[in-house]
Protein backbone atom coordinates (compact mmCIF):
# COMPACT_ATOMS: atom_id res chain seq x y z
CA UNK A 1 0.00 0.00 0.00
CA UNK A 2 1.58 3.18 -0.73
CA UNK A 3 2.58 6.26 1.75
CA UNK A 4 -0.21 8.50 0.28
CA UNK A 5 -2.74 5.84 0.96
CA UNK A 6 -2.06 5.11 4.18
CA UNK A 7 -1.83 8.80 4.92
CA UNK A 8 -5.18 9.08 3.71
CA UNK A 9 -6.56 5.76 5.69
CA UNK A 10 -4.93 7.54 8.69
CA UNK A 11 -6.44 10.73 8.31
CA UNK A 12 -9.81 9.05 7.97
CA UNK A 13 -11.03 9.55 11.37
CA UNK A 14 -10.35 13.19 11.60
CA UNK A 15 -11.54 13.68 8.56
CA UNK A 16 -15.08 11.76 9.34
CA UNK A 17 -15.45 13.68 12.40
CA UNK A 18 -14.77 16.84 11.21
CA UNK A 19 -17.52 16.32 8.40
CA UNK A 20 -19.73 14.70 10.85
CA UNK A 21 -19.43 17.37 13.50
CA UNK A 22 -18.79 20.53 11.27
CA UNK A 23 -20.56 19.71 8.09
CA UNK A 24 -23.23 17.72 9.01
CA UNK A 25 -23.98 19.54 12.48
CA UNK A 26 -24.05 16.12 13.93
CA UNK A 27 -23.55 15.99 18.40
CA UNK A 28 -20.50 14.52 19.17
CA UNK A 29 -23.03 12.16 21.20
CA UNK A 30 -23.24 10.94 17.67
CA UNK A 31 -20.44 11.12 15.71
CA UNK A 32 -17.74 10.14 18.44
CA UNK A 33 -18.55 6.57 18.99
CA UNK A 34 -18.82 6.32 14.34
CA UNK A 35 -15.45 7.97 14.92
CA UNK A 36 -14.08 5.64 17.26
CA UNK A 37 -15.25 2.48 15.98
CA UNK A 38 -13.76 3.78 12.01
CA UNK A 39 -10.38 4.27 13.96
CA UNK A 40 -10.14 0.82 15.11
CA UNK A 41 -10.85 -0.67 12.31
CA UNK A 42 -7.98 1.04 10.44
CA UNK A 43 -5.98 0.45 13.41
CA UNK A 44 -6.76 -3.34 13.14
CA UNK A 45 -6.95 -3.95 9.43
CA UNK A 46 -4.55 -1.28 7.85
CA UNK A 47 -2.14 -1.09 10.44
CA UNK A 48 -2.17 -4.95 11.52
CA UNK A 49 -2.93 -3.59 15.51
CA UNK A 50 -3.67 -6.40 17.55
CA UNK A 51 -7.27 -6.59 19.12
CA UNK A 52 -5.44 -6.69 22.77
CA UNK A 53 -3.14 -3.35 21.47
CA UNK A 54 -6.83 -1.93 20.53
CA UNK A 55 -8.82 -3.04 23.51
CA UNK A 56 -6.01 -1.81 25.86
CA UNK A 57 -5.55 1.49 24.17
CA UNK A 58 -9.29 1.85 24.73
CA UNK A 59 -8.80 1.33 28.11
CA UNK A 60 -6.55 3.63 28.45
CA UNK A 61 -8.55 6.31 27.11
CA UNK A 62 -11.16 5.59 29.22
CA UNK A 63 -8.60 5.97 32.35
CA UNK A 64 -7.88 9.33 30.83
CA UNK A 65 -11.92 10.17 30.68
CA UNK A 66 -12.05 9.56 34.68
CA UNK A 67 -9.21 12.10 34.93
CA UNK A 68 -10.83 15.04 32.44
CA UNK A 69 -14.41 14.41 34.28
CA UNK A 70 -12.82 14.78 37.65
CA UNK A 71 -12.00 18.38 36.50
CA UNK A 72 -15.32 19.11 34.70
CA UNK A 73 -16.95 17.88 37.77
CA UNK A 74 -14.32 20.07 39.93
CA UNK A 75 -15.10 23.54 37.71
CA UNK A 76 -19.08 23.07 37.73
CA UNK A 77 -19.10 21.86 41.63
CA UNK A 78 -17.76 25.24 42.45
CA UNK A 79 -19.42 27.26 39.82
CA UNK A 80 -22.78 25.76 41.46
CA UNK A 81 -21.88 26.42 45.51
CA UNK A 82 -20.92 30.24 44.40
CA UNK A 83 -24.55 29.98 42.96
CA UNK A 84 -25.78 28.49 46.29
CA UNK A 85 -23.39 30.68 48.56
CA UNK A 86 -24.07 34.11 47.12
CA UNK A 87 -20.87 34.48 46.05
CA UNK A 88 -21.58 34.23 42.19
CA UNK A 89 -24.19 37.49 42.92
CA UNK A 90 -21.34 39.56 44.51
CA UNK A 91 -18.61 38.45 41.41
CA UNK A 92 -21.96 39.40 38.72
CA UNK A 93 -21.97 43.19 40.47
CA UNK A 94 -18.46 43.36 40.60
CA UNK A 95 -17.85 42.78 37.22
CA UNK A 96 -20.63 45.67 36.19
CA UNK A 97 -19.32 48.11 38.39
CA UNK A 98 -15.21 47.49 36.11
CA UNK A 99 -17.57 47.51 33.27
CA UNK A 100 -20.55 46.78 31.69
CA UNK A 101 -19.58 46.24 28.84
CA UNK A 102 -19.64 42.60 27.40
CA UNK A 103 -16.78 42.86 25.54
CA UNK A 104 -14.69 44.13 28.59
CA UNK A 105 -15.80 41.19 30.78
CA UNK A 106 -14.81 38.69 28.16
CA UNK A 107 -11.37 40.13 27.99
CA UNK A 108 -10.23 40.42 31.40
CA UNK A 109 -12.23 36.98 32.12
CA UNK A 110 -11.62 34.64 29.61
CA UNK A 111 -8.50 36.27 28.47
CA UNK A 112 -6.74 37.50 31.21
CA UNK A 113 -7.91 35.39 34.29
CA UNK A 114 -7.90 32.24 31.96
CA UNK A 115 -4.33 32.97 30.45
CA UNK A 116 -3.16 33.23 34.45
CA UNK A 117 -5.14 29.92 35.08
CA UNK A 118 -3.76 28.16 31.73
CA UNK A 119 -0.03 29.07 33.54
CA UNK A 120 -1.21 27.52 36.36
CA UNK A 121 -2.87 24.53 35.32
CA UNK A 122 -3.34 23.66 31.71
CA UNK A 123 -4.81 20.66 30.15
CA UNK A 124 -8.21 22.58 29.40
CA UNK A 125 -8.95 24.30 32.72
CA UNK A 126 -9.47 27.76 32.06
CA UNK A 127 -12.38 27.11 29.49
CA UNK A 128 -13.49 24.93 32.03
CA UNK A 129 -13.51 27.73 35.09
CA UNK A 130 -13.71 30.41 32.33
CA UNK A 131 -17.12 29.70 30.74
CA UNK A 132 -19.04 28.55 33.56
CA UNK A 133 -17.67 32.34 34.88
CA UNK A 134 -18.95 33.90 32.17
CA UNK A 135 -22.64 31.88 31.75
CA UNK A 136 -23.01 33.33 35.78
CA UNK A 137 -22.69 36.83 34.80
CA UNK A 138 -25.07 36.30 32.09
CA UNK A 139 -23.41 35.66 28.82
CA UNK A 140 -25.31 33.38 26.55
CA UNK A 141 -23.96 29.40 27.26
CA UNK A 142 -21.92 29.16 23.39
CA UNK A 143 -21.11 32.58 24.00
CA UNK A 144 -18.93 31.54 26.95
CA UNK A 145 -17.78 28.59 25.37
CA UNK A 146 -16.67 30.50 22.64
CA UNK A 147 -14.73 32.55 24.71
CA UNK A 148 -13.12 30.03 26.68
CA UNK A 149 -11.76 28.05 23.68
CA UNK A 150 -10.43 30.99 22.52
CA UNK A 151 -7.99 31.35 25.31
CA UNK A 152 -6.48 28.25 24.48
CA UNK A 153 -3.89 29.60 22.15
CA UNK A 154 -1.43 32.08 23.31
CA UNK A 155 -0.78 30.79 27.21
CA UNK A 156 -0.68 26.77 26.11
CA UNK A 157 2.52 26.32 25.42
CA UNK A 158 3.89 27.45 28.93
CA UNK A 159 0.79 26.12 30.23
CA UNK A 160 0.43 23.75 34.00
CA UNK A 161 4.10 25.59 34.56
CA UNK A 162 5.46 24.98 31.66
CA UNK A 163 4.64 21.10 31.02
CA UNK A 164 4.45 21.24 27.37
CA UNK A 165 7.79 22.53 26.93
CA UNK A 166 9.89 21.36 30.39
CA UNK A 167 7.88 17.24 29.91
CA UNK A 168 6.00 17.37 26.25
CA UNK A 169 9.38 18.49 24.10
CA UNK A 170 12.10 17.07 26.70
CA UNK A 171 10.70 13.60 26.00
CA UNK A 172 9.34 14.19 22.35
CA UNK A 173 13.34 14.24 21.56
CA UNK A 174 16.52 12.49 21.60
CA UNK A 175 18.13 14.52 23.99
CA UNK A 176 20.86 11.96 24.75
CA UNK A 177 21.85 11.69 20.89
CA UNK A 178 21.04 15.78 20.32
CA UNK A 179 22.60 16.69 23.49
CA UNK A 180 26.28 15.07 22.53
CA UNK A 181 25.58 16.68 19.34
CA UNK A 182 25.39 20.33 21.05
CA UNK A 183 28.33 19.34 23.08
CA UNK A 184 30.58 19.18 20.31
CA UNK A 185 29.49 22.52 19.01
CA UNK A 186 30.15 23.82 22.46
CA UNK A 187 26.31 24.30 23.60
CA UNK A 188 24.72 22.16 25.74
CA UNK A 189 21.08 20.85 26.25
CA UNK A 190 19.84 23.51 28.22
CA UNK A 191 20.84 26.16 25.89
CA UNK A 192 19.03 24.49 23.41
CA UNK A 193 16.02 23.94 25.29
CA UNK A 194 16.09 28.06 26.10
CA UNK A 195 16.69 29.08 22.87
CA UNK A 196 13.61 26.88 21.79
CA UNK A 197 11.77 28.73 25.00
CA UNK A 198 12.58 32.28 23.84
CA UNK A 199 11.14 31.24 20.32
CA UNK A 200 7.88 30.35 21.28
CA UNK A 201 7.84 33.12 23.97
CA UNK A 202 8.81 36.04 20.98
CA UNK A 203 6.64 34.25 18.25
CA UNK A 204 3.48 33.74 20.23
CA UNK A 205 3.29 37.12 21.64
CA UNK A 206 3.59 38.17 18.15
CA UNK A 207 1.13 36.16 16.66
CA UNK A 208 -1.00 36.24 20.16
CA UNK A 209 -1.17 40.18 20.93
CA UNK A 210 -4.16 39.86 18.98
CA UNK A 211 -6.21 37.53 20.47
CA UNK A 212 -8.27 39.84 22.94
CA UNK A 213 -9.39 41.42 19.68
CA UNK A 214 -10.24 38.54 17.99
CA UNK A 215 -12.86 37.54 20.95
CA UNK A 216 -14.21 40.79 20.43
CA UNK A 217 -14.60 40.34 17.00
CA UNK A 218 -16.44 36.66 17.62
CA UNK A 219 -18.55 37.80 20.09
CA UNK A 220 -19.93 40.92 18.09
CA UNK A 221 -20.23 39.34 14.95
CA UNK A 222 -21.94 35.91 16.37
CA UNK A 223 -23.70 37.18 19.38
CA UNK A 224 -24.43 40.97 18.54
CA UNK A 225 -27.72 42.53 18.00
CA UNK A 226 -26.47 43.61 14.80
CA UNK A 227 -24.41 41.01 14.09
CA UNK A 228 -21.80 43.25 12.98
CA UNK A 229 -17.90 43.40 13.29
CA UNK A 230 -18.47 47.40 13.56
CA UNK A 231 -18.89 47.16 17.34
CA UNK A 232 -15.38 45.32 17.91
CA UNK A 233 -13.48 48.44 15.90
CA UNK A 234 -14.66 50.23 19.33
CA UNK A 235 -12.68 48.34 21.77
CA UNK A 236 -9.84 48.04 19.50
CA UNK A 237 -7.45 49.94 21.60
CA UNK A 238 -8.62 48.41 24.04
CA UNK A 239 -8.56 44.80 23.17
CA UNK A 240 -4.83 45.54 21.78
CA UNK A 241 -3.54 47.46 25.37
CA UNK A 242 -5.33 43.90 27.14
CA UNK A 243 -2.75 41.71 24.45
CA UNK A 244 0.15 44.00 25.13
CA UNK A 245 -0.34 43.59 29.00
CA UNK A 246 -0.57 40.21 28.73
CA UNK A 247 2.49 39.33 25.79
CA UNK A 248 5.38 41.55 27.09
CA UNK A 249 5.45 40.11 30.36
CA UNK A 250 5.14 36.56 28.96
CA UNK A 251 7.53 37.41 26.58
CA UNK A 252 10.36 38.73 28.89
CA UNK A 253 9.87 36.10 31.13
CA UNK A 254 9.80 33.08 28.88
CA UNK A 255 13.14 34.65 26.97
CA UNK A 256 14.93 35.44 30.70
CA UNK A 257 13.25 32.98 33.29
CA UNK A 258 12.06 29.99 31.29
CA UNK A 259 9.06 28.12 30.43
CA UNK A 260 8.02 27.56 33.94
CA UNK A 261 5.76 30.91 34.13
CA UNK A 262 5.10 33.23 31.08
CA UNK A 263 1.96 32.83 31.16
CA UNK A 264 1.33 32.40 35.03
CA UNK A 265 2.93 36.10 35.50
CA UNK A 266 1.94 37.16 32.02
CA UNK A 267 -1.83 36.47 33.34
CA UNK A 268 -1.38 37.93 36.89
CA UNK A 269 0.70 41.31 35.31
CA UNK A 270 -1.64 41.69 32.83
CA UNK A 271 -5.09 41.33 35.16
CA UNK A 272 -3.85 43.68 37.59
CA UNK A 273 -2.71 46.26 34.98
CA UNK A 274 -6.29 45.90 32.68
CA UNK A 275 -8.55 45.52 35.27
CA UNK A 276 -7.25 49.08 36.98
CA UNK A 277 -7.55 50.35 33.94
CA UNK A 278 -10.99 49.28 33.24
CA UNK A 279 -11.70 50.51 36.46
CA UNK A 280 -10.59 54.35 35.40
CA UNK A 281 -11.85 53.79 31.91
CA UNK A 282 -9.11 54.04 30.56
CA UNK A 283 -9.54 53.03 26.69
CA UNK A 284 -12.74 51.70 27.45
CA UNK A 285 -15.32 52.72 24.63
CA UNK A 286 -18.16 55.27 25.74
CA UNK A 287 -20.67 53.53 24.22
CA UNK A 288 -21.27 50.48 26.19
CA UNK A 289 -21.78 47.00 24.08
CA UNK A 290 -24.77 43.66 25.53
CA UNK A 291 -26.59 41.38 24.52
CA UNK A 292 -30.16 41.55 23.27
CA UNK A 293 -32.67 40.78 26.29
CA UNK A 294 -32.40 36.67 27.04
CA UNK A 295 -35.59 35.89 26.13
CA UNK A 296 -34.61 37.00 22.38
CA UNK A 297 -31.22 34.47 22.44
CA UNK A 298 -31.72 31.80 20.24
CA UNK A 299 -32.35 28.19 22.00
CA UNK A 300 -28.86 27.13 20.33
CA UNK A 301 -27.17 29.63 22.80
CA UNK A 302 -28.66 28.12 25.63
CA UNK A 303 -27.02 25.41 27.97
CA UNK A 304 -28.48 23.71 30.72
CA UNK A 305 -26.76 25.46 33.41
CA UNK A 306 -28.08 28.98 32.67
CA UNK A 307 -28.25 31.26 35.77
CA UNK A 308 -31.21 34.06 35.63
CA UNK A 309 -30.57 36.61 38.24
CA UNK A 310 -33.90 35.81 39.97
CA UNK A 311 -32.43 32.09 40.53
CA UNK A 312 -29.30 32.95 42.37
CA UNK A 313 -28.80 33.14 45.83
CA UNK A 314 -28.43 36.87 47.27
CA UNK A 315 -26.79 37.13 50.70
CA UNK A 316 -24.68 40.28 51.56
CA UNK A 317 -20.99 39.39 50.27
CA UNK A 318 -18.11 41.88 49.62
CA UNK A 319 -16.14 41.15 46.40
CA UNK A 320 -13.05 39.97 48.18
CA UNK A 321 -14.89 37.65 49.78
CA UNK A 322 -16.48 36.68 46.51
CA UNK A 323 -13.54 36.24 44.46
CA UNK A 324 -11.75 33.98 47.29
CA UNK A 325 -12.79 30.69 46.28
CA UNK A 326 -10.82 31.45 42.71
CA UNK A 327 -7.84 33.21 44.75
CA UNK A 328 -7.57 29.71 46.44
CA UNK A 329 -7.61 28.09 43.09
CA UNK A 330 -4.82 29.66 41.37
CA UNK A 331 -2.91 29.99 44.40
CA UNK A 332 -3.43 25.99 45.16
CA UNK A 333 -2.36 25.29 41.34
CA UNK A 334 0.60 27.67 41.69
CA UNK A 335 1.73 25.92 45.34
CA UNK A 336 1.38 22.50 43.77
CA UNK A 337 3.53 22.79 40.54
CA UNK A 338 5.98 24.88 41.87
CA UNK A 339 6.64 23.54 44.85
CA UNK A 340 8.04 19.79 44.33
CA UNK A 341 7.60 18.65 47.94
CA UNK A 342 3.53 19.57 47.93
CA UNK A 343 3.05 18.51 44.26
CA UNK A 344 4.71 15.26 45.12
CA UNK A 345 2.70 14.84 47.82
CA UNK A 346 -0.29 14.89 46.31
CA UNK A 347 0.71 12.48 43.46
CA UNK A 348 1.76 10.14 46.32
CA UNK A 349 -2.31 9.73 46.24
CA UNK A 350 -2.11 7.80 42.80
CA UNK A 351 -4.03 4.51 41.48
CA UNK A 352 -1.67 2.95 39.26
CA UNK A 353 -3.00 0.71 35.94
CA UNK A 354 0.52 -0.57 34.95
CA UNK A 355 0.37 -2.62 31.44
CA UNK A 356 -2.82 -2.66 30.64
CA UNK A 357 -4.20 -6.24 29.37
CA UNK A 358 -0.75 -7.53 29.82
CA UNK A 359 2.55 -6.68 28.20
CA UNK A 360 1.52 -3.98 25.93
CA UNK A 361 3.61 -1.60 27.45
CA UNK A 362 0.25 1.31 27.68
CA UNK A 363 -0.23 1.96 31.25
CA UNK A 364 -2.32 4.88 32.94
CA UNK A 365 -2.84 6.65 36.58
CA UNK A 366 -5.25 8.81 37.96
CA UNK A 367 -4.04 11.27 40.91
CA UNK A 368 -7.49 12.11 42.54
CA UNK A 369 -5.80 15.10 44.50
CA UNK A 370 -2.46 16.30 42.33
CA UNK A 371 -5.56 17.34 38.77
CA UNK A 372 -6.72 20.77 39.06
CA UNK A 373 -10.31 18.44 40.26
CA UNK A 374 -9.06 17.92 43.59
CA UNK A 375 -7.94 20.91 43.71
CA UNK A 376 -11.36 22.51 42.67
CA UNK A 377 -13.17 20.09 45.47
CA UNK A 378 -10.47 21.11 48.21
CA UNK A 379 -11.47 25.08 47.39
CA UNK A 380 -15.20 24.11 47.25
CA UNK A 381 -15.16 22.56 50.64
CA UNK A 382 -13.30 25.59 52.02
CA UNK A 383 -16.00 27.42 50.29
CA UNK A 384 -18.50 25.97 52.18
CA UNK A 385 -16.47 27.42 55.62
CA UNK A 386 -15.72 30.65 54.18
CA UNK A 387 -19.29 31.47 52.79
CA UNK A 388 -21.30 30.24 55.83
CA UNK A 389 -22.98 27.52 54.16
CA UNK A 390 -25.41 24.99 54.89
CA UNK A 391 -25.12 21.63 54.01
CA UNK A 392 -28.46 21.64 52.16
CA UNK A 393 -26.96 24.87 49.83
CA UNK A 394 -23.84 22.38 49.01
CA UNK A 395 -26.28 19.17 48.77
CA UNK A 396 -28.09 21.20 45.90
CA UNK A 397 -24.95 22.46 44.27
CA UNK A 398 -23.43 18.81 44.31
CA UNK A 399 -26.91 16.61 42.53
CA UNK A 400 -26.66 19.98 40.35
CA UNK A 401 -23.08 19.01 39.29
CA UNK A 402 -22.98 15.43 39.08
CA UNK A 403 -25.91 15.61 36.95
CA UNK A 404 -23.96 17.41 34.01
CA UNK A 405 -21.05 14.74 33.65
CA UNK A 406 -23.66 12.01 32.61
CA UNK A 407 -24.02 13.40 29.17
CA UNK A 408 -20.55 14.37 29.18
CA UNK A 409 -18.57 11.36 30.22
CA UNK A 410 -20.76 9.27 27.18
CA UNK A 411 -18.84 11.57 24.52
CA UNK A 412 -15.78 11.47 26.20
CA UNK A 413 -16.25 7.40 26.12
CA UNK A 414 -15.12 7.57 22.87
CA UNK A 415 -13.42 10.84 21.78
CA UNK A 416 -10.39 9.77 24.45
CA UNK A 417 -9.88 6.18 23.68
CA UNK A 418 -10.26 6.80 19.98
CA UNK A 419 -7.29 9.26 20.36
CA UNK A 420 -5.15 6.80 22.25
CA UNK A 421 -5.74 4.32 19.62
CA UNK A 422 -4.13 7.19 16.74
CA UNK A 423 -0.98 7.65 19.72
CA UNK A 424 -0.32 3.83 20.20
CA UNK A 425 -0.56 2.69 16.54
CA UNK A 426 2.59 2.86 16.19
CA UNK A 427 3.41 -1.06 17.95
CA UNK A 428 1.81 -3.13 14.76
CA UNK A 429 2.07 -6.58 12.99
CA UNK A 430 2.40 -4.25 9.47
CA UNK A 431 5.85 -2.29 10.77
CA UNK A 432 3.88 1.25 10.33
CA UNK A 433 4.99 3.98 11.57
CA UNK A 434 2.39 5.51 14.17
CA UNK A 435 -1.08 6.96 12.12
CA UNK A 436 0.13 10.74 12.91
CA UNK A 437 3.51 10.32 12.30
CA UNK A 438 2.78 8.62 9.22
CA UNK A 439 0.30 11.74 8.19
CA UNK A 440 3.11 14.46 9.18
CA UNK A 441 5.92 12.44 7.54
CA UNK A 442 4.06 12.35 4.41
CA UNK A 443 3.18 15.88 4.36
CA UNK A 444 7.46 16.85 4.68
CA UNK A 445 8.09 14.38 1.79
CA UNK A 446 5.25 15.88 0.07
CA UNK A 447 6.14 19.93 0.44
CA UNK A 448 9.72 20.25 0.49
CA UNK A 449 11.38 23.71 0.82
CA UNK A 450 7.93 25.47 2.37
CA UNK A 451 7.74 22.89 5.41
CA UNK A 452 8.18 25.65 7.46
CA UNK A 453 4.89 27.77 6.43
CA UNK A 454 2.95 23.53 7.35
CA UNK A 455 5.03 22.94 10.49
CA UNK A 456 2.64 24.55 12.39
CA UNK A 457 -0.46 22.76 11.41
CA UNK A 458 1.35 19.36 12.37
CA UNK A 459 1.28 20.57 15.99
CA UNK A 460 -2.39 21.81 15.43
CA UNK A 461 -3.14 18.26 14.01
CA UNK A 462 -1.34 16.59 16.99
CA UNK A 463 -3.80 18.61 19.23
CA UNK A 464 -6.58 18.31 17.58
CA UNK A 465 -6.55 14.36 17.68
CA UNK A 466 -4.82 14.48 21.20
CA UNK A 467 -6.80 17.41 22.84
CA UNK A 468 -3.10 18.27 24.49
CA UNK A 469 0.13 20.40 23.80
CA UNK A 470 2.12 18.42 25.85
CA UNK A 471 1.10 15.25 23.83
CA UNK A 472 1.30 16.77 20.65
CA UNK A 473 4.83 17.83 21.31
CA UNK A 474 5.92 14.54 22.53
CA UNK A 475 4.76 12.71 19.47
CA UNK A 476 6.02 15.18 16.39
CA UNK A 477 8.90 16.81 17.95
CA UNK A 478 11.51 14.53 17.11
CA UNK A 479 9.70 14.04 13.82
CA UNK A 480 9.91 18.12 13.01
CA UNK A 481 13.33 18.36 14.12
CA UNK A 482 14.54 15.40 11.70
CA UNK A 483 12.55 17.22 8.74
CA UNK A 484 14.44 20.50 9.72
CA UNK A 485 17.90 18.44 9.86
CA UNK A 486 17.27 16.67 6.20
CA UNK A 487 16.36 20.68 5.04
CA UNK A 488 19.34 21.69 6.20
CA UNK A 489 17.54 24.34 8.68
CA UNK A 490 16.65 25.36 12.27
CA UNK A 491 15.88 22.70 14.17
CA UNK A 492 15.11 24.78 17.26
CA UNK A 493 13.33 27.11 15.26
CA UNK A 494 10.74 24.09 14.12
CA UNK A 495 10.44 22.52 17.27
CA UNK A 496 9.50 25.92 18.03
CA UNK A 497 6.62 26.77 15.79
CA UNK A 498 5.53 23.06 16.46
CA UNK A 499 4.95 23.72 19.90
CA UNK A 500 3.36 27.20 19.28
CA UNK A 501 0.71 25.39 16.35
CA UNK A 502 0.17 22.15 18.86
CA UNK A 503 -1.22 24.93 21.41
CA UNK A 504 -3.72 27.05 18.69
CA UNK A 505 -4.71 23.15 18.13
CA UNK A 506 -6.35 23.13 21.18
CA UNK A 507 -8.75 25.85 20.26
CA UNK A 508 -10.40 22.96 17.62
CA UNK A 509 -9.76 19.93 19.88
CA UNK A 510 -12.91 18.19 19.91
CA UNK A 511 -12.73 17.03 23.97
CA UNK A 512 -11.42 20.50 25.01
CA UNK A 513 -14.43 21.65 23.18
CA UNK A 514 -17.19 18.76 24.62
CA UNK A 515 -15.33 19.58 27.91
CA UNK A 516 -15.76 23.48 28.19
CA UNK A 517 -19.20 22.53 26.80
CA UNK A 518 -20.29 20.14 29.95
CA UNK A 519 -19.57 23.14 32.17
CA UNK A 520 -22.21 24.94 30.82
CA UNK A 521 -24.76 22.40 29.47
CA UNK A 522 -24.16 23.20 25.92
CA UNK A 523 -23.55 19.27 24.60
CA UNK A 524 -24.78 18.26 21.31
CA UNK A 525 -23.97 21.71 19.47
CA UNK A 526 -19.72 21.12 19.78
CA UNK A 527 -19.83 21.34 15.67
CA UNK A 528 -21.58 25.01 15.70
CA UNK A 529 -18.56 26.05 18.45
CA UNK A 530 -16.06 24.14 15.87
CA UNK A 531 -17.10 26.09 13.04
CA UNK A 532 -16.20 29.21 15.00
CA UNK A 533 -12.87 28.11 16.54
CA UNK A 534 -11.16 27.05 13.19
CA UNK A 535 -10.88 30.33 11.35
CA UNK A 536 -8.72 31.81 14.44
CA UNK A 537 -6.90 28.39 14.68
CA UNK A 538 -6.18 29.15 10.62
CA UNK A 539 -5.33 32.59 11.52
CA UNK A 540 -2.92 31.38 13.89
CA UNK A 541 -1.09 28.63 12.56
CA UNK A 542 -0.71 30.24 8.83
CA UNK A 543 0.67 33.38 10.03
CA UNK A 544 3.05 31.11 13.02
CA UNK A 545 4.66 29.55 9.38
CA UNK A 546 4.86 32.82 7.95
CA UNK A 547 7.17 33.97 10.75
CA UNK A 548 9.29 30.56 10.28
CA UNK A 549 9.45 30.84 6.53
CA UNK A 550 10.62 34.53 7.38
CA UNK A 551 13.06 33.76 9.38
CA UNK A 552 14.59 31.14 8.03
CA UNK A 553 14.70 32.55 4.43
CA UNK A 554 15.00 35.83 4.86
CA UNK A 555 16.59 36.65 8.56
CA UNK A 556 18.76 33.37 8.13
CA UNK A 557 18.47 32.12 11.59
CA UNK A 558 19.98 29.53 12.77
CA UNK A 559 20.85 27.47 15.95
CA UNK A 560 24.13 25.41 16.96
CA UNK A 561 22.82 22.03 15.18
CA UNK A 562 23.03 23.52 11.38
CA UNK A 563 26.42 23.25 11.34
CA UNK A 564 26.82 19.50 12.34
Amino acid sequence: MSNGILALLAFSPILLAAVLLIGLRWPAKRAMPLVYLVTAAVGLFAWDMTLNRVLASTLQGLLITLGLLWIIFGAILLLNTLKHSGGITAIRAGFTTISPDRRIQAIIIAWLFGCFIEGASGFGTPAAIAAPLLVAIGFPAMAAVLMGMLVQSTPVSFGAVGTPIIVGINTGLDTATIGAHLVEQGSSWAQFLQLITSQVAIIHATVGVVMPLVMAMMLTRFFGQEKSWKACLEVLPFALFAGLAFVLPYAATGVFLGPEFPSLLGGLIGLAIVTSAARFGFLVPKKTWDFAPADKWPSEWLGTVEMKLDELTAKPMSALRAWLPYVLVGALLVISRVFPEVGNALKAVVVNFPDLLGETGISANFQPLYLPGGILVAVVLATFFLHGMKVRELSKAVKESSSVLLSAGFVLLFTVPMVRILINSGVNGAELASMPILMARWVADSVGGIYPLLAPSIGALGAFIAGSNTVSNMMFSQFQFGVASSLGISGALIVAVQAIGAAAGNMVAIHNVVAASATVGLLGREGSTLRKTIWPTLYYVLFTGSIAMLAIYVLGVSDPLVAG
